[in-house]
């Protein structure tokens, strides 16, 4: 019975979103729901909440069953008439037709510039869904809630056509979804208030018909002067740069003073000329391969970034261009990143200064998975960037899909924003003033709450995916279309004459302007500001043009390193530490006084702890960082006695000195791929900050491969871009399984040439010291890539005298002292690197083979020269060499260093290899086969050559 009730009462059924919204609005404010509805909410306040509290707040499900309770009863709290009761059911139903257009009314709206497929039939959008007929259409309702007029009655007839014109236009809003009442009624606000219908001055339009006609003049001049060479055309989407040009003059007169741009190659170059103010003989001359080639590899003319500055009625906004590979969306983590360091230099924490704005097409937004890895950083603290406009270029059948059916799985291609509640604005690329009023709204929905939001331009694609394509093979019907279509430019200038707003040869008139431009070479951007120079802008100069060194003067006094040791080992009084953290607190305060040898992680604190003393910044982050995944470091300590985190949490290199830089430690969500793009990011608009990114285990560094290849191993010969990011990936042959044991240090190997990076492989923890303060210390940046161990983190063969971290720095090469080995006695030198040198040495003692050197070769690219060959000068007598390494023989090192190691050999010499045989997969899973390999490698390293020998 009570289902029954619940179903047929007016309080129940389609109508209950709008009583919950109404209910909603109340709590928040009393005063903004109808009387009668107030005075019945005040009555609900009676009822017990579920939690006990006597909180207005009341939770929803009591509220609920009060309805059906009371119509059950049949006793409305206001103990209307009959007739009344039936005018407030229609009251009802109708508030549900105004939330089913709030919903749903962007599926009816006109959102297509090419008119193919008709509307669909969407019947909560008919008044007859509701009970409400023809004869209601001119009963006066209320339009409470409402912000279509000021009168708070509407009929039927105005309301109807009210939402029609506000969801169901050229622009369809959608909104609902977020959860947050304010930020949902702000909505309602704006789109009710002028029913999305724009409202420009003539002065406005002529400039967003500027602007159309600068688009697709750059277009058809690149069509007609480079036939048939690549450049991702723009046209069909022309008020994209329409858009852009309002998101640069609106959010600098918001007080934004930096935007960072990511896109990939749709109408890049036209953003590049038009709205970054680069000149087009600039770009002509590289369609003309006339433009300097200074970089070694250098990239094609739609990866290419840029910046500028640009006036506006705020003042100059330094405006940025991502470099992009085609990886697409690759570049979203990459600009939110940049955008951060900006933020950080500025120390503007709520983004009010610096705008990311991420630029996509809908297939790949829709397809590729580190668009939501990249929007789930979105409100994290060690990730906010305030908020990021999105921008989608959606020509509607994406790469080379001919069936939507095949495209995605979801209705729209932006529907991966709702899980974090981004509202976004569906618009018509075919009306440019409704795509610039969802701009405007865009800017200031994210200067106002500092959240993501997206602009869906729907468009169209006038030719292939590249101008080599023809798109008719696969959507002829589409493109029969297209080719009569006249174009947005034309269509808008037509209505502009229609109005008055110019003459009959106006538009044409702009069109001639705009090629003798072109012609002349000149700026397509009014004004671009050729002098203006931030205070914030981050100089590159002293780091560029440096040729490689390995030295670095990385060592500190004693006094400095007793300093530091008591500061990281310090906490506050009334602070309670967990016993196992206390102990090792304990631990390295006595190896701060000299009393036990530093470990691994006291000599990463170390190096940290001098790097912030010395005004160097430290960001760490990654999956498990503040404790370490394998609780070694415990840069962040937690009160046993408090759990709220801003009071129990205490993180001393923090607290290093007054003066020091920061140290940001961040337990990331779980991702690699955008986690890591985004420190990519980050360390290319920071050079003064050591900016790590740790993976929880080595392995999962396969799902950032993209990052590494596309960035972080080629950005500086593709683009120039020096970058300083440090990998930390823990690699070795623990007997923990194929995900467990490599770091995949080959593929790192394959990817190194022209002194594009560093992969070091420390055994010690004076070596893990060194070499963080020698990524700083050196004036020039290169991404180091840092093999760290598991089992040596604390292990006694891999921890330092505090005597070496007062002299020395980082040895790229260690080989035996004289106290292991008699030189002139070495008959064979085993060369290796990482942990397996301690198992190799382990072996030597057991089998007193006094006559084996064992070499660590601790920096494997660039492959340090010169300090191995002075260490295989000391072994006059040696005549054989072997390279053994814990990976498989197809894996790991050996084929890389093999020809170095060959190079660095003297006449006779043979060179051959020990380890684990070839294998397809990185290391087994059964802890008795590890071992028995283990066992196998060692005794190959000190056996008899075999198998493949190379003699010099």
């Amino acid at each position: 019975m009570m289902q029954q009730h619940r179903s047929n009462s007016y309080l129940f059924g389609g109508n209950a979103p709008y009583v919950e919204e109404l209910y909603e609005a109340y709590l928040d404010n009393p005063g903004s729901v109808p009387d009668n509805w107030r005075a019945y909410f005040d009555n609900l306040q009676n009822v017990p909440a579920t939690d006990g509290t006597d909180s207005r707040d009341v939770a929803h499900a009591p509220v609920v069953e009060s309805f059906a309770q009371r119509a059950k009863a049949n006793a409305f709290a206001l103990k209307t008439s009959s007739a009344d009761l039936a005018v407030a059911r229609k009251q009802v139903h109708v508030q549900s037709l105004i939330a089913a257009y709030r919903f749903l009314g962007s599926r009816w709206a006109d959102l297509d510039p090419l008119k193919r497929t008709e509307r669909p039939k969407i019947p909560e959008l008919e008044p007859a869904f509701y009970d409400l007929t023809e004869s209601d259409m001119d009963i006066t309702f209320s339009a409470a809630n409402t912000y279509f007029s000021k009168a708070e009655n509407m009929t039927l007839r105005e309301i109807v056509q009210a939402l029609r014109e506000t969801y169901c236009g050229t622009i369809g809003p959608e909104f609902m979804h977020v959860t947050d009442p304010t930020e949902k009624r702000w909505w309602q606000e704006r789109v009710e208030s002028v029913r999305s219908k724009p409202n420009f001055s003539a002065d406005e339009k002529k400039h967003i018909l500027d602007r159309l006609t600068a688009a697709e003049g750059l277009e058809r001049f690149l069509h007609t002067k480079y036939v048939g060479q690549k450049r991702f055309s723009l046209e069909g989407g022309e008020s994209f740069i329409a858009s852009m040009d309002e998101v640069v003059q609106r959010a600098g007169a918001k007080g934004v003073q930096e935007i960072v741009i990511g896109m990939a190659h749709r109408g890049r170059l036209n953003v590049l000329v038009n709205t970054l103010g680069k000149m087009p003989k600039d770009l002509f001359a590289e369609f003309e391969h006339t433009a300097p080639e200074h970089l070694p590899a250098g990239d094609v003319k739609y990866h290419q970034g840029f910046s500028s500055d640009i006036s506006t009625a705020g003042g100059p906004v330094h405006i940025s261009l991502a470099f992009n590979p085609s990886h697409l969306e690759i570049v979203n983590p990459v600009v939110e990143g940049s955008v951060k360091a900006r933020m950080d230099r500025r120390g503007d924490a709520q983004g009010d200064q610096v705008l990311p704005v991420l630029v996509h097409g809908d297939a790949a937004f829709a397809g590729q998975g580190v668009v939501m890895e990249t929007l789930a950083l979105a409100q994290t603290r060690g990730y906010f960037t305030g908020g990021t406009v999105h921008l989608v270029i959606n020509n509607q059948i994406g790469f080379t899909t001919s069936d939507p059916r095949d495209a995605r799985s979801t209705l729209y291609c932006t529907d991966v924003v709702k899980m974090i509640e981004a509202p976004v604005l569906h618009v018509n690329g075919d009306d440019p003033e409704a795509v610039v009023l969802c701009t405007q709204w865009a800017l200031d929905y994210r200067q106002q709450f500092k959240k993501d939001v997206v602009l869906d331009i729907i468009c169209f694609r006038k030719l292939g995916h590249n101008e080599q394509d023809t798109p008719s093979l696969t959507q002829p019907l589409m493109y029969k279309v297209i080719g009569k279509h006249p174009g947005t430019r034309r269509h808008y200038g037509e209505k502009l004459v229609a109005q008055g707003v110019l003459p009959p040869e106006g538009p044409d008139q702009m069109v001639k302007d705009l090629r003798a431009a072109f012609d002349a070479g000149k700026h397509t951007v009014d004004p671009v500001l050729t002098n203006f120079k931030s205070k914030y802008a981050v100089d590159w100069a002293p780091f560029l043009g440096k040729k490689w060194t390995d030295a670095a003067d990385t060592a500190l006094p004693l006094a400095e390193v007793k300093r530091l040791a008591e500061r990281i080992t310090t906490v506050p009084a009334n602070f309670k530490v967990h016993p196992l953290v206390e102990k090792v607190l304990a631990d390295r305060a006595a190896m701060g006084r000299g009393e036990l040898n530093v470990d691994w992680g006291m000599g990463e604190h170390l190096a940290y702890a001098s790097l912030v003393a010395s005004g160097y910044g430290v960001r760490l982050s990654g999956e498990d960082c503040g404790r370490g995944t394998f609780t070694h470091r415990h840069a962040v300590l937690h009160d046993q006695n408090r759990e709220k985190w801003d009071a129990g949490v205490y993180t001393p290199l923090e607290n290093i000195a007054d003066n020091q830089a920061p140290f940001v430690v961040i337990d990331s969500i779980l991702s690699e791929e955008a986690v890591l793009g985004f420190e990519y990011g980050y360390s290319s608009a920071e050079p003064n900050t050591l900016t790590i990114w740790e993976a929880q285990f080595g392995d999962f560094v396969n799902g950032a491969q993209v990052v590494i290849d596309q960035f972080i191993a080629s950005g500086e010969v593709k683009w120039g871009r020096a970058n300083g990011i440090t990998l930390m990936l823990p690699h070795g042959y623990e007997g923990q399984g194929p995900e467990h044991s490599s770091a995949r240090l080959e593929r790192f190997m394959q990817l190194a040439a022209d002194n594009n990076m560093q992969v070091v492989q420390p055994t010690s923890a004076s070596q893990i010291f060194h070499v963080l303060r020698r990524q700083m210390v050196r004036m020039f940046r290169k991404p180091l890539v840092i093999m760290t161990p598991k089992s040596l983190l604390r292990a006694k063969d891999a921890t330092s005298p505090l005597s070496e971290f007062t002299k020395g720095e980082f040895k790229t090469v260690i080989g035996p002292t004289r106290t292991e080995v008699e030189p002139d006695k070495v008959k064979r030198v085993i060369a290796c690197s990482g942990k397996v040198a301690y198992d190799l040495i382990r072996k030597r003692d057991e089998k007193k083979a006094w006559d084996v050197a064992i070499m660590r070769v601790e920096q494997l690219y660039p492959f340090p020269h010169k300090a191995f060959a002075a260490e295989m000068k000391r072994f006059p007598n040696c005549t054989e060499v072997v390279w053994c390494q814990d990976e498989p023989q197809n894996q790991g090192a050996w084929f890389f260093v093999q020809h170095y190691i060959h190079e660095n050999m003297t006449d006779g010499q043979k060179l051959g290899y020990a380890g684990r045989p070839a294998s397809a997969s990185p290391a087994v899973g059964y802890a008795h086969l590890h071992q028995e390999q283990l066992k196998a490698l060692l005794d190959q390293a000190f056996g008899k050559l075999k198998g493949f020998v190379l003699t010099k």
